[in-house]
């Protein structure tokens, strides 16, 4: 790993890249790939975006090689902008009314915490926060925090899968199945699972699950996935009205896919570049057996975590059982975390530095072009600020 696989991508060399986990990083070969299909856009627009000139086949290609890869149907998922957009999808589309409660955990992503806000405002329902125990070390403990939120007025439970500042992974199957018991909505930010974790969506039966393909897929950016269960999919309005859209989920869709396909899939003049390279990003991945390469940089980001808790002697958040495996939130002592963000970039270390529930935290990211160097570099910058 390293030097050998840092050839295959773009990021300037001068820097420790240590913050895949924010936007990714795209492999040089799956942007040419992007910008092929955005030049066969402009020799032809009109031949390329009719969906009766072989657009709509293109896009259900996509759909397939998907759902193959996150243990779903092809029908069940359409390509979004990013995670963000598909789960605003989920929220607009519930009925939510006056005194519903919106059951989450205090580890949600802060743009998704602003959009139950929001959503939850205008229809009177409210959002309910459960504290997540932490050091994590056991399904049973989180799945008793978040099942002790629930109440007869619960109508949604939703929960990252991966979450963002803490870098942890949820056990989220015991939780999803007494929500379903419970006739409670279950809507999942995926943004952290494709290429991180395994998926298997049917398996989970979450009744929403919006991830990112530009994240660990290492897609272009632009390119994300809303599942959605089939039980469910009638209900779902999209966020812009076109040319897909029909008055009732009964209709045929007017591009040859069902409804709820051609409702969000088909919404006026959009650059579809990105979500068409998401094949040549799996064979990528493929390609150069990433299997072993996650395993690598899941080593090297423990590795670097278990030499920071070492110099601060502050605990780790969660077992390695719960840990995502190429993403660790390492808690530092308590300083400006705006200083020690200044204080890395001048060293060239670009890592996310952040304050979070009391904590400062610094997670890093370990992707295949990044080897020990990057990491020696950080560790080194984080003594020379912290004094170690």
């Amino acid at each position: 790993m390293g030097g050998n696989l840092a050839g295959l991508f773009q990021l300037d060399p001068g820097w420790a890249f240590l913050n895949h986990g924010s936007y990714g990083a795209c492999p040089r070969v799956v942007f040419e790939a992007y910008q092929g299909w955005q030049r066969a856009l402009e020799r032809q627009p009109v031949a390329f975006l009719e969906p009766s000139r072989g657009h709509t086949e293109r896009l259900r290609a996509v759909r397939q090689a998907v759902a193959a890869e996150v243990g779903a149907q092809a029908e069940d998922l359409v390509g979004v902008s990013n995670a963000t957009e598909g789960l605003n999808i989920a929220a607009q589309s519930l009925p939510l009314r006056p005194g519903d409660e919106v059951l989450t955990s205090d580890h949600e992503y802060g743009a998704l915490e602003k959009t139950w806000a929001h959503v939850c405002r205008r229809a009177g329902a409210r959002v309910v926060t459960v504290e997540v125990p932490l050091p994590m070390v056991s399904a049973d403990a989180f799945a008793a925090a978040i099942i002790s939120g629930m109440t007869p007025r619960t109508r949604v439970l939703f929960l990252s899968h991966v979450t963002s500042a803490t870098a942890l992974v949820f056990p989220l199957a015991q939780v999803v199945t007494e929500a379903r018991a419970r006739g409670i909505i279950t809507v999942i930010d995926g943004a952290h699972g494709p290429g991180l974790i395994p998926l298997a969506l049917d398996a989970l039966g979450a009744d929403f699950y919006a991830g990112n393909c530009h994240k660990w897929w290492m897609a272009p950016k632009g390119a994300g996935f809303l599942h959605v269960r089939r039980e469910m999919q009638a209900g779902v309005v999209p966020l812009l009205i076109s040319h897909g859209w029909t008055e009732t989920a009964e209709e045929p869709g007017p591009f040859g896919n069902s409804p709820f396909v051609d409702r969000l899939e088909m919404q006026g003049t959009r650059d579809p570049s990105a979500w068409l390279s998401v094949p040549e990003a799996l064979r990528f991945r493929r390609e150069q057996g990433w299997a072993r390469v996650a395993l690598d940089c899941a080593a090297l980001a423990q590795a670097v975590a278990a030499q920071v808790r070492g110099s601060s002697g502050l605990p780790a958040l969660s077992s390695t059982a719960f840990c995502a495996p190429q993403m660790v939130a390492m808690p530092v002592p308590d300083r400006d975390v705006v200083a020690l963000k200044g204080y890395l970039e001048g060293l060239g270390v670009e890592v996310p530095c952040y304050r979070w529930r009391g904590r400062c935290i610094v997670r890093v990211s370990v992707q295949g072009y990044n080897d020990r160097a990057d990491l020696e570099r950080l560790v080194a910058g984080l003594g020379g600020f912290f004094g170690w």
